[in-house]
């Protein structure tokens, strides 16, 4: 190779981390051969959600949920190792135990050990590998101590296992007066998940909601071409495994591995697969009383539908939040045509008039049928200002008698229950949202103490450490009310439109 193709490789893998990964680095695989990097499925599903928002933002704040062993701590040390010794940054590894901090650490050094363009190291032992020419390196710690990141500098951070952590939230902060706020920077927590109401959940939760700079990314377990096993002689699909196979497309051997590796866990322990092995982030963040109102499945079988619902009459719910001063607080509005649930949007901080403003226009705009208002609180304004205005609006009180009372408690339990039937009895539809799923995917049913269905209290939700369902409760309050199409005034040029039912009641 001569002076000038040298130079044009060197550029050519400096610039490209695929390329780098490809001829420069070397991982042990699952059988313990040493092999070239090539990326996974998940692998290249999380390098470009990290990459776009590099190029959109400069710099990368990531959330990583995951499956266990699918190969993003080798990707994260991967694109680290790319950064330090092609562009001299320096790194700071953080696990959540000791033997995880070390294989993490083994593995870099393994990527150094092998890259024909391996810069020369002025330092290399258990806690730290130091490039001398380009004052640039890795250091590394445990998540145990009080101290942790505290009096290091670098610009790129990667915390392993962040929902097993001891004092996590202490050493987030440490973390963060680690890392520069600067472009280039990277930040990627990734975790398994480890039940409700740690400090992982609650990043999650408000990374979810909008809340801070950090992305969320999802990568489910049947993306693993190894979860796959020998279908048995007895093998036939159970009413839930079809569902799986309708909404995600698992194929025979993946539900056969999904058995064995339930049966490995022993009766009692179906929750704990979902746990370590989710399909969807609703079902990653569960425990052994997890009870949703609508099951994630369900939830996602109306994500992955294409059905089209244009002749029902259009209903918008908004759930007004907070007293509109915090800029927490978080205003949901659902826009829901028949079978079909279209729209879904937050806004922060806004007050009793932005609201109605907001509403005001899109019953200009959109001309539904009805808009329900859930008028606690901040919501009494919104009505009252849509009244004056003469727009067609309901209030709902959510503690008030259910239309049925022998069979509900109270308002909110029919809303909610209501829309537990619209999912069940598919096709429906609603957008991919994250936040949305969540939320419609986390309160639990209960039954009073007359037998009347009930639905878990926001209080309640809060102490097990999950967020009020903002989205599900606007979207709950489209099924307020039975809903035909308003009468139109008279026009000669346009025909009256048919009188039609809201499709789910």
């Amino acid at each position: 190779m001569t002076d000038d193709e040298r130079e044009i490789a060197i550029r050519r893998v400096r610039e490209n981390f695929e390329v780098f990964a490809l001829h420069c680095l070397r991982i042990k695989n699952k059988e313990g051969k040493v092999v070239p990097f090539m990326m996974n499925r998940a692998q290249q599903h999380v390098h470009d959600m990290l990459e776009s928002q590099k190029q959109k933002t400069g710099k990368v704040r990531a959330l990583i949920l995951k499956g266990r062993q699918q190969g993003l701590s080798t990707l994260i040390g991967a694109r680290f190792y790319h950064q330090v010794s092609m562009w001299a940054r320096s790194a700071f590894i953080v696990a959540h135990e000791d033997k995880a901090t070390t294989n993490l650490f083994e593995m870099v050094k393994r990527y150094q050990a092998h890259n024909p363009l391996a810069p020369s190291t002025r330092a290399s032992n258990a806690k730290e590998l130091i490039f001398s020419a380009i004052d640039a390196g890795y250091k590394l710690a445990t998540a145990g101590t009080d101290d942790v990141g505290r009096g290091n500098t670098a610009q790129l951070i990667h915390a392993s296992e962040y929902g097993f952590w001891r004092n996590p939230q202490q050493h987030l902060a440490g973390l963060g007066n680690t890392i520069g706020d600067v472009d280039g920077s990277e930040f990627v927590i990734e975790s398994t998940a480890n039940g409700i109401g740690n400090s992982f959940h609650q990043l999650w939760q408000a990374a979810e909601s909008g809340q801070g700079d950090f992305i969320q990314i999802f990568v489910p377990w049947y993306w693993s071409d190894e979860y796959s096993a020998e279908l048995k002689s007895d093998f036939e699909k159970s009413d839930e495994e079809r569902k799986l196979v309708e909404v995600y497309g698992l194929t025979d051997g993946q539900l056969q591995w999904r058995r064995n590796k339930i049966s490995s866990y022993g009766d009692g322990y179906d929750w704990l697969f979902n746990q370590e092995f989710p399909c969807c982030a609703a079902d990653a963040f569960v425990t052994s009383s997890f009870n949703p109102l609508i099951s994630p499945a369900s939830v996602m079988e109306a994500v992955s539908s294409e059905y089209r619902d244009l002749s029902a009459p259009l209903v918008i719910g908004c759930d007004p939040a907070g007293d509109g001063v915090n800029d927490a607080d978080r205003t949901a509005i659902a826009f829901r045509r028949g079978r079909v649930c279209f729209r879904v949007e937050s806004h922060n901080g806004l007050n009793t008039m932005q609201i109605a403003g907001k509403l005001a226009e899109y019953n200009r705009d959109m001309q539904p049928d009805m808009i329900f208002v859930d008028k606690g609180g901040l919501g009494a304004g919104v009505f009252d200002r849509l009244t004056e205005l003469g727009i067609n609006v309901m209030g709902v009180n959510n503690a008030t008698r259910a239309n049925d009372a022998e069979r509900y408690d109270n308002k909110r339990a029919e809303m909610w229950w209501t829309m537990k039937e619209w999912f069940d009895d598919q096709p429906c539809r609603i957008p991919n949202n994250s936040a949305l799923i969540s939320d419609l995917t986390s309160p639990q049913p209960k039954v009073s103490s007359n037998g009347r269905k009930l639905l878990e209290k926001k209080d309640d939700m809060k102490r097990r450490g999950v967020r009020s369902p903002d989205f599900g409760d606007a979207l709950s309050l489209t099924f307020a009310e039975p809903v035909s199409h308003k009468v139109e005034p008279f026009s000669p040029y346009r025909k009256p439109k048919a009188a039609a039912t809201s499709a789910g009641y």
